[in-house]
């Protein structure tokens, strides 16, 4: 029988991106739930009718990357808000880490740490396994932490990157060798990017 191919994720998908492998692709769509990229695409946690759409597919998906039960997502007003704060603390984190500069002075202030609820348990096979804990906003919060916690582990969380472009910053996985890229799409932002600053340079030089 021909292979069936996984579903989306479902911010991801509308830039085009491949995501970042297995859970670690929660993250990377948390993140491109953002307006980004151009043209700019809606805010999918902007009311709570997209917010749930976006929940109930992106934890289904995210139950085909991990081969774990889907978790019942239900989010509240209160919850899409607890999820949008800590979409914006993600991504601060993130910029903080990538695009600080010492000519762009000190940062804003950081916001408060995030703490979640989870719980380790041992299978029977000998291994240890991080369960998020929660419900609504809390449990998407703590599965987003747990998987970023483990791609810490093995060292590639700090593939998952958001565009150098200010105006795209759509969330991306570098996949380079080295772990040097910058951009979501070079041939998008990198090649427009490098000739604006070309121009610049003869411009100061004539």
């Amino acid at each position: 029988m021909p292979s069936v191919s996984p579903p989306p994720w479902p911010a991801t998908a509308r830039y085009g991106l491949e995501p970042a492998p297995g859970g670690l692709g929660l993250v990377q769509d948390l993140l491109n739930t953002l307006p980004a990229g151009a043209p700019r695409q809606p805010d999918l946690l902007d009311d709570l009718d997209s917010a749930t759409q976006w929940a109930h597919d992106v934890a289904a998906r995210w139950s085909t990357a991990t081969g774990r039960p889907a978790p019942d997502v239900t989010l509240d007003p209160a919850g899409l808000r607890a999820l949008r704060t800590f979409r914006d603390e993600l991504r601060y984190g993130i910029d903080a880490r990538l695009h600080a500069t010492p000519e762009a002075g000190p940062p804003e202030p950081a916001p408060a740490p995030r703490t979640t609820g989870a719980t380790l348990r041992l299978d029977g096979n000998g291994s240890v396994h991080l369960d998020p804990a929660g419900t609504g906003a809390e449990l998407l919060v703590s599965l987003v932490l747990a998987e970023l916690f483990a791609a810490h582990l093995t060292d590639v969380g700090r593939r998952v990157k958001t565009c150098r472009n200010p105006r795209c910053q759509v969330a991306f996985y570098d996949r380079s060798r080295n772990n040097s890229g910058v951009w979501h799409s070079v041939r998008v932002c990198g090649l427009p990017a490098n000739l604006r600053a070309h121009r610049a340079r003869q411009r100061q030089a004539d």
